[in-house]
């Protein structure tokens, strides 16, 4: 993207409507000039809150631009250079978490860690169930077991239904928890993003609650429950 210094070198942040011949939308200008993503696109982003949220991380830059404090930013230009760029593959590789879904795969031991799971994932399976006529199979153990292919039918055209913003998003919710039917459950607003960050951790907490927190993977759980929540916001964003 434009000014991607190692300077701040505007002062003044500001968000601007893009001509409807020119696409649409809403970008970004430092000093009235419009930004471009790192691959020297228009940046233009579907709604007004999105474009809020992006020119806030511009201005709250100080006297060097700091692309780590620019979540937004970063996942708009993911969305513009990558996401739309390949787009059925992208919604193909997410769709296909489906078919090995976390929340199908349960402990053969020991009993409270199988009812645990039974107690908070079924739930959500149900609700897939209910909503997109989708009803996915849990499984004893880790060995692969494939899904109905009409059920994977059905949510994979719903990860197609998506924007590609939208689809920036997503991918992180479902890649960083490990589950399409949680991500859909946080695009849909069935479950929050500290709902289902919890849920996407329950073997984790269980080892946990047996042996102890380490360090280094606490601190990592740290950094991916950030991520989600602000793939969460971002979502929440494009809706405007």
């Amino acid at each position: 993207m434009s000014g991607w210094a190692a300077k701040r070198f505007w002062k003044q942040t500001e968000v601007a409507e893009v001509a409807a011949d020119l696409g649409g939308g809403f970008t970004i200008t430092l000093d009235g000039r419009a930004v471009k993503t790192p691959a020297k696109t228009a940046f233009a982003v579907p709604t007004r809150a999105l474009a809020e949220a992006i020119a806030a991380e511009w201005d709250a830059q100080e006297n060097e631009i700091n692309p780590n404090t620019m979540p937004v930013t970063r996942m708009a230009n993911s969305a513009i250079d990558k996401v739309s760029t390949q787009f059925e593959a992208v919604a193909d590789m997410l769709a296909a978490y489906g078919d090995s879904d976390l929340l199908c795969y349960r402990a053969t031991q020991p009993e409270e860690l199988i009812d645990r799971q039974a107690a908070n994932w079924d739930p959500v399976l149900d609700w897939a169930a209910e909503t997109f006529e989708a009803r996915l199979k849990p499984v004893s153990g880790v060995i692969h077991e494939a899904q109905d292919s009409a059920t994977l039918a059905r949510l994979t055209a719903e990860v197609h239904a998506l924007t590609p913003f939208e689809l920036a998003a997503f991918h992180d919710l479902v890649g960083i928890s490990g589950s399409l039917v949680l991500g859909l459950a946080v695009a849909k607003g069935h479950l929050s993003a500290d709902q289902a960050w919890d849920l996407s951790r329950i073997d984790e907490k269980w080892q946990e609650e047996q042996w102890g927190e380490d360090d280094e993977a606490t601190e990592q759980a740290t950094l991916k429950r950030v991520a989600f929540v602000e793939a969460s916001e971002f979502f929440r964003h494009c809706a405007g």
